[in-house]
């Protein structure tokens, strides 16, 4: 069960899609949803330019022409909070808010002005830790929607395809993974990229089918991508997620993958 979704963003047009992957998101589980810019200290807030909450609403059909802020919470059960962060380092600024502010998912796009390469192009803290033991969703430049930005949809979400290995061990992150998908009616599909798959069982103990493909990991798993909504992908969380999408393989699948990335952090 999703509590609280995080989304941050650079405020710019590349952003659009994740941020209504978040707001649809929320809308399924009815929790909080904290829409995150971080600026420089000198720079001056930008209010207008975050994200528009209620018009993206009235669009769906969720809320009425003219509709108040606190109309939100009482016709989608979603309460939205809107932070202006000030720090010189975006990872710093996003740390801080995330201690304070626990969440479940963190949503987020990897590309336009900043979006995350503005994180993964900065040294990583001790701070940062703590971010990197939070599921994040990540929008890369080609990554193909599965909410309908006219209507809202969710029909077209079907399939999760999930990348396993051995290291890190996956169930873990498979529980989180159902966790998370709560609210949605999609189908996991198990893949190894190799001969000796591992053993993936749910939050109910039952074995889940494996099945094992042969090829370069990287294309295999593009590949593989093609055809589903989202590639959810257990890392090993202990090393931070963001010293880990900071990884060759990792990083180009979030780059060329033509459907959003689910980085689930393993920690066990």
């Amino acid at each position: 069960m999703i509590r609280t979704i995080a989304h941050p963003t650079d405020l710019s047009p590349e952003g659009a899609p994740a941020f209504e992957h978040a707001l649809r998101l929320a809308l399924v589980n009815r929790c909080q949803f904290n829409v995150l810019h971080v600026r420089r200290p000198d720079e001056n807030p930008d209010w207008d330019s975050f994200p528009r909450v209620r018009e993206v609403l009235q669009r769906w059909g969720y809320l009425e022409p003219g509709a108040s802020t606190e109309d939100i919470l009482a016709r989608t059960g979603v309460t939205v909070t809107k932070t202006d962060i000030r720090d010189i380092d975006a990872v710093d600024g996003l740390s801080r808010y995330l201690e304070t502010h626990p969440s479940d998912l963190i949503v987020a796009a990897s590309h336009g002005r900043a979006g995350l390469h503005r994180l993964l192009n900065n040294s990583v803290s001790a701070k940062v830790a703590q971010v990197s033991l939070i599921p994040t969703m990540i929008f890369g430049p080609g990554a193909r929607p599965f909410v309908d930005s006219q209507t809202g949809s969710l029909e077209s979400v079907k399939t999760v395809l999930v990348p396993v290995d051995h290291d890190p061990a996956p169930n873990d992150a498979v529980h989180q993974l159902q966790g998370l998908s709560e609210g949605l009616d999609v189908e996991f599909e198990f893949v190894h990229v190799g001969r000796d798959a591992p053993v993936v069982r749910d939050a109910q103990r039952t074995q889940r089918p494996v099945r094992t493909v042969e090829g370069p990991v990287v294309e295999t798993i593009l590949d593989e991508a093609r055809r589903v909504s989202l590639v959810a992908m257990p890392m090993a969380g202990r090393r931070g997620l963001l010293d880990a999408l900071r990884g060759s393989t990792t990083e180009r699948i979030v780059s060329e993958a033509t459907c959003p990335v689910l980085a689930i952090p393993v920690t066990s």
